[in-house]
This record gives structure tokens, C-alpha cells and sequence, in this order.
């Protein structure tokens, strides 16, 4: 059995608007060699979730791992995510795609963003 795991983002305009999720899955790569990532957006970047999606079942991915890098599980994670993970099945049946919860709703996530917002009260304000 061959693991992927997808990534999935909003998108925006702002090109920079992704660096930190495209941070998220290199340190994933970085952290699991075996694991085959991609990250994929709902609109105005690419690659899509079905183009990332693809791409992980013609790597010979068996199992993919969709985590929604949402803080909560809104209207795109609750309506549009299944929506679009049900036409990916439809497309690439021979992965098992497992959609897993909104990356925010995770107790250690929800811990890191209290330790950095309170540490952020210890910085100096950025200049005007």
C-alpha cells in the first residue's frame, strides 16, 4: 500500500497568501519521506484538489489522507469538500480517499495557536 496524503487550502489572489501551506506539506515531506504529499486549493490557485488528487493516484497512491487545513469545518469543509472529494473518487476509484477533520479543530493545533498568540503579546509591535 502506497499513503498520500492531501492537502487541502482555500486559495486566494495573493500569490504569497499560500507560503505557509506550501511550508506545511514540504515539513510533512520532510518529516515522512515515504508519504507522498500534495497540497491542493478550492479556487484562484492551483493546482485544484482534483489536480492534486490525481496526481497522488498516478503516483500509485492506494490510500490518500484528505486533511482540510481549514481552522473549522465551515461551509467549504462541510459542503463543498465532499462534494468535490465524491467526484475525485468517481474519477480515481482505486484510491481509498479518507476524509479526515478541519486541521483547527485539533486540540495540539488549537494549543500552538494560544502558545503563539500569547507569545506574541511579548514581542515589540511592528513599526507603523
Amino acid at each position: 500500500m502506497k499513503r498520500g496524503l492531501l492537502l487541502f487550502a482555500h486559495g486566494a489572489r495573493d500569490p504569497n497568501w499560500a507560503i505557509p501551506f506550501r511550508a506545511v506539506a514540504e515539513r510533512v515531506r520532510a518529516r515522512d519521506a515515504a508519504l507522498v504529499v500534495e497540497l491542493g486549493f478550492l479556487e484562484f490557485m492551483t493546482p485544484t484538489l482534483g489536480e492534486a488528487g490525481a496526481a497522488l493516484a498516478a503516483a500509485s497512491c492506494t490510500q490518500v489522507d484528505v486533511v482540510p487545513l481549514f481552522l473549522g469545518a465551515g461551509g467549504h469543509v462541510r459542503k463543498d469538500l465532499p462534494e468535490l472529494l465524491a467526484a475525485l473518487r468517481a474519477a480515481c476509484p482505486g484510491t481509498d480517499w479518507r476524509l479526515r477533520r478541519a486541521i483547527g479543530e485539533i486540540d495540539s493545533v488549537i494549543d500552538a495557536m494560544a502558545v503563539a498568540a500569547h507569545d506574541l503579546t511579548n514581542e515589540p509591535p511592528p513599526p507603523p
